[in-house]
């Protein structure tokens, strides 16, 4: 590839900001109509804040494209569920489900929420001498993650 053609392309930069870790980047480099960095910045909901910040404004109103992904439906996370149980190597139901109603309401359907839902309900169910996660161990669990 050509010089030319090489400068004619713009670059691509992907970013997973942690804390503070967005702001260092896109402070460290010259965001004006000239730059022929494009930037790809991946986050979680925090960085949408982030990006509403002053100092951040020139690149804010450069953003084109957003996007949001939305929670898994009831379907999608009673699936997922089943998923990682099978992934561990169980293909026995573990819970109930009104549990798996109740971790999706909680969770919105957010995948880390579900899995930090579903392990706690795990271990709620076990300290109870349970095999089965019901909606009473998965409340158990919702009050101890929430709280």
């Amino acid at each position: 590839m050509s010089e030319r053609s090489a400068r004619a392309r713009p670059a691509s930069t992907a970013v997973v900001p942690g804390r503070g870790v967005a702001k260092a980047v896109v402070d460290g480099r010259r965001v004006d109509q000239d730059s022929p960095l494009a930037r790809l910045l991946v986050g979680r909901p925090p960085l949408r804040r982030t990006m509403k910040l002053a100092v951040l404004a020139a690149l804010e109103q450069r953003t084109a494209l957003r996007y949001t992904m939305p929670g898994m439906t009831s379907t999608e996370t009673a699936s997922y569920i089943k998923h990682h149980l099978g992934i561990a190597g169980r293909s026995d139901q573990l819970f109930t489900d009104n549990a798996v109603t109740l971790i999706h309401t909680t969770s919105r359907g957010f995948p880390r929420a579900v899995n930090n839902l579903c392990l706690q309900s795990l271990v709620a169910t076990f300290a109870a001498g349970k095999s089965l996660v019901d909606e009473k161990t998965a409340q158990s669990a919702v009050t101890e993650v929430l709280d």
